[in-house]
């Protein structure tokens, strides 16, 4: 499976991370490094998937996560929040309209299956914004 992921989150080693081991998966990468880049270039880019940290400069993810839901462009783009969240955090993430969530630190497995989920979810309409899925947490 293949397809397009917009990645947004402030810390550059934490792009490339998830930006490897997804184009070691065959998906497209663009990065963002926070939410107001994002909503300059999510136009253009036309993601299939997007991935939001909760915590960065000018714009953070939940009131990213807002616009995009507000947006009658990206309003059905699915959109996870990979982060360190608090069950608040959560709790408007989900209110929002957001996907699913991956807490950081993430096993790169749980990542690629979190974005092939959602690519498969987005292809086929399945689920209405706000049907979050559970939390994925590090395994050890």
């Amino acid at each position: 499976m293949s397809g397009r992921v917009l990645v947004v989150d402030d810390n550059k080693v934490i792009r490339q991370l998830i930006r490897v081991n997804l184009e070691l998966e065959g998906f497209e990468v663009v990065t963002a490094a926070d939410g107001a880049e994002c909503l300059e270039i999510v136009h253009q880019v036309r993601p299939d998937v997007i991935t939001l940290d909760v915590v960065m400069p000018r714009l953070d993810g939940l009131h990213t996560a807002s616009r995009l839901r507000a947006d009658a462009r990206t309003c059905h783009v699915p959109v996870a929040i990979i982060s360190a969240c608090t069950q608040y955090e959560m709790d408007s993430g989900k209110a929002l309209g957001v996907d699913a969530f991956l807490a950081k630190p993430f096993e790169p497995v749980d990542l690629v299956e979190l974005v092939r989920r959602l690519m498969r979810q987005g292809a086929a309409g399945a689920a209405a914004p706000g049907d979050a899925e559970p939390v994925v947490g590090p395994t050890g």
